[in-house]
């Protein structure tokens, strides 16, 4: 069994998922770090502008295949870890990488905010590739957020809180985390 966390860019999956592996000592793999590095070190942004979208998404379905093998891990996904792109470029639900997400049990958590102070948030941060000229960073988020409902097994609010609340929220939610150490980490081929 492991742990997802998805969510809107700014949401805080990365913050929380490193303090879920504090309170749990379950190990944190990033799933956009796992992408950067099996492209021999390019960022997601620059991924993004040498090769497209569509070849950052088949990155990332590849990255979650592997990641999918292990057991007792917390996946900080992507903001985009839901959808694929259409024949056309538009962003539809991934059924092949969600399924990777469910694998042996795993459970999805959403960390769901209010979109504009979360696009508000990230509208300026240089590490984060744009995700479309046509349309506003809110206004894409509001089209993901049907599919990140449709993904999650389990939908945390973070307005108003400290991201260490909402981890132990999480925390006392899951059985599988309250004991306080990982299962076996082994590939379950």
């Amino acid at each position: 069994m492991n742990i997802a966390l998805i969510g809107p860019r700014g949401a805080g999956k990365s913050n929380i998922s490193r303090r879920l592996s504090m309170l749990t000592k379950w190990p944190v793999l990033c799933i956009d770090l796992l992408i950067s590095y099996e492209a021999e070190g390019l960022t997601i942004p620059q991924i993004v502008e040498r090769y497209g979208w569509p070849h950052f998404r088949n990155l990332e379905y590849e990255a979650l295949r592997k990641a999918s093998q292990l057991n007792g891990v917390i996946l900080d996904c992507g903001g985009g870890v839901v959808v694929d792109l259409d024949e056309a470029g538009n962003e539809i639900f991934s059924d092949r990488k969600v399924a990777l997400l469910k694998r042996h049990e795993s459970r999805v958590v959403l960390l769901d905010g209010d979109l504009k102070r979360l696009a508000d948030k990230v509208s300026s941060d240089p590490n984060r590739p744009e995700l479309s000229n046509a349309l506003d960073l809110e206004q894409i988020l509001r089209q993901r957020m049907p599919f990140y409902i449709q993904a999650a097994d389990e939908i945390f609010n973070i307005e108003g809180k400290k991201r260490k609340q909402v981890a132990e929220e999480i925390v006392e939610h899951i059985p599988a985390l309250q004991h306080r150490t990982p299962p076996e980490m082994k590939q379950t081929l």
